[in-house]
């Protein structure tokens, strides 16, 4: 306790009167007077601070629909102890996604992240499948051709492929570009799966069970001036 507030305490009461006055205004009244304007300014100063990605405000008659409405977003996340790092927006790396945040007020990083993850599942699945209707909303033109090919090559050996993701330890944003119109997001994915393909008779011809860590960078990429939404696989390899 501070010496005013202590010498404030010393005051005498005179009569009756329980609030103790100064030159004719109540001292009570002063003191939590006080209290309330520094309460008033801690809450702006709290409040009014920007942190991370905000977004510039939209037009009033631009739905907030949030980043993403095609596939990718339909998909359902996995729920995982998976971590996903975000750059600080005051770095480099933050300034070119504050870049493509400018642009399109649906992106949100944290929000692009975990539908990247989905994503992954999503495309990581359809291929072990064969599931070419799933790969060709989810991947651009050639990266479809590329994963056509290698699913049809499997189909003409009579192969089968599966793929389990035991979970997903991290995705990161690694880079982001933004050229023109065309946007570009590189994402790091640290990942258990196992893998394995087997001949007809079901004879291991790649991979085994066990579960192995591997490390995958993908490129999602998407045209601002678009309508669609949907960010698709543009590239693919290993990290």
């Amino acid at each position: 306790m501070s010496k005013s507030l202590r010498q404030m305490k010393r005051i005498p009461v005179q009569g009756n009167n329980i609030v103790q006055s100064m030159g004719g205004f109540p001292v009570a009244l002063v003191i939590f007077a006080g209290i309330a304007i520094f309460l008033i300014l801690r809450l702006r100063s709290v409040l009014g601070k920007r942190v991370g990605f905000e977004r510039p405000p939209a037009p009033p008659s631009q739905a907030r629909g949030g980043f993403g409405q095609g596939p990718i977003i339909e998909g359902q996340a996995q729920p995982a102890d998976l971590g996903h790092a975000v750059p600080d927006p005051r770095s480099p790396l933050g300034e070119r996604l504050m870049q493509i945040v400018r642009r399109d007020p649906h992106f949100d990083p944290p929000k692009f992240l975990e539908q990247a993850e989905t994503a992954f599942r999503m495309i990581v699945t359809a291929f072990a499948a064969g599931d070419r209707a799933t790969l060709q909303n989810l991947l651009s033109p050639h990266v479809f051709q590329t994963f056509q090919d290698a699913i049809a090559a499997r189909e003409a050996a009579n192969e089968r492929h599966r793929t389990e993701i035991k979970r997903i330890i991290s995705a990161t944003i690694e880079d982001a570009q933004l050229l023109d119109d065309q946007a570009a997001v590189i994402v790091r994915f640290t990942s258990d799966q196992v893998n394995l393909t087997v001949d007809e008779a079901g004879n291991p011809v790649m991979g085994n069970e066990a579960v192995t860590e591997i490390t995958d960078l993908w490129t999602f990429e998407r045209n601002l001036k678009s309508q669609e939404q949907t960010w698709r696989l543009a590239a693919a390899r290993s990290g």
